[in-house]
């Protein structure tokens, strides 16, 4: 199954954009985070994309302040 079809280049260098980026994103974070197979992260990613986008943005803005936060209690 095969989620993102690259864009290839004449040389045949795949090409990925911004978008295919952020898809990766979320379906590593549903595979790997959450647990969801292949297919259902397909199917949740059908069901409620902007959503499920907009939760993964916040958690990785999250992470960095908390790496942050760590860096200064580090210093203390």
């Amino acid at each position: 199954m095969i989620f993102f079809p690259p864009n290839k280049a004449q040389d045949g260098t795949r090409r990925y954009t911004q978008k295919d980026i952020e898809n990766f994103r979320l379906v590593y974070h549903l595979v790997e985070e959450q647990g969801y197979t292949l297919e259902g992260a397909k199917a949740k990613i059908k069901e409620k994309p902007k959503e499920l986008l907009s939760t993964l943005q916040l958690i990785e803005k999250l992470n960095k302040v908390k790496e942050a936060l760590l860096a200064i209690k580090n210093e203390l």
